[in-house]
């Protein structure tokens, strides 16, 4: 654990695998998020703020999976009387089929869709979130680039926080996890997750590492009116 596992490969990745455990895997993210992602809190003190019982705001789901995460905030948003349009996306097509068999009557869009590809058609959102992406990426610089262009307000990464300790609950708690790929891919992804320190090196200048219980990283930027460093000047 001392080291991160960034080679380790997750078995729900590769394209042969099984479709019945990856849709249980799905289902079962639902659970997983609700008891250890801690999405209430960030909803609190880092979403719900920004949002308005007058006008929209937009927020983007990057790499969604099964949408649970997706469905939550604007489930939340809708009880506390507030308008938030949620877009989700991932680019696994296996993903969002079953997000939207799942989810049918929830008020959130569903598109099989990269961060790229929604940069190339000039989408912007105030809100820009993910969870349980950052691990899975080779290297952060144009991921974390395409979400700073995508966002003229927040962005909001969720991801592990590599440490012995999340490794043995984790370990301990997810035997109950059958018929999927949560329990062996999920000690994976803690072997490959950052810690705080490894992800504040690895950012470009701008963004923020905050913890985050239970065993999480936040990786954050505020981009008012659009400006970040790095982003090109505007040309008259």
């Amino acid at each position: 654990m001392r080291d991160r596992a960034s080679d380790a490969v997750e078995e729900m990745d590769l394209p042969g695998c099984d479709p019945g455990r990856l849709e249980r895997t799905y289902a079962q993210f639902a659970l997983v998020n609700r008891a250890v992602a801690g999405w209430r809190g960030i909803y609190r003190t880092r979403i719900r703020p920004r949002l308005s019982a007058d006008s929209p705001t937009s927020l983007l789901d990057i790499g969604c999976g099964g949408g649970d995460v997706s469905v939550l905030l604007a489930q939340w948003a809708a009880r506390d009387g507030l308008r938030l349009e949620v877009t989700a996306i991932d680019p696994d097509p296996r993903a969002i089929l079953f997000a939207r068999a799942r989810h049918a009557t929830a008020d959130v869009t569903f598109r099989q869709a990269s961060s790229a590809e929604l940069l190339a058609g000039g989408q912007r959102y105030e809100v820009v979130v993910s969870n349980h992406v950052l691990h899975h990426l080779s290297g952060l610089g144009t991921f974390l680039s395409e979400c700073a262009m995508l966002s003229n307000g927040t962005v909001i990464h969720n991801d592990i926080r590599r440490s012995p300790a999340a490794y043995a609950l984790f370990f301990a708690g997810s035997w109950v996890l059958t018929g999927s790929y949560i329990r062996r891919d999920g000690l994976t992804s803690i072997r490959r997750s950052y810690t705080a320190a490894e992800l504040a090196a690895a950012a470009p200048p701008g963004w923020t590492v905050a913890r985050h219980a239970p065993f999480r990283n936040l990786l954050l930027l505020d981009t008012p009116d659009g400006d970040y460093p790095g982003r090109p000047a505007a040309r008259g």
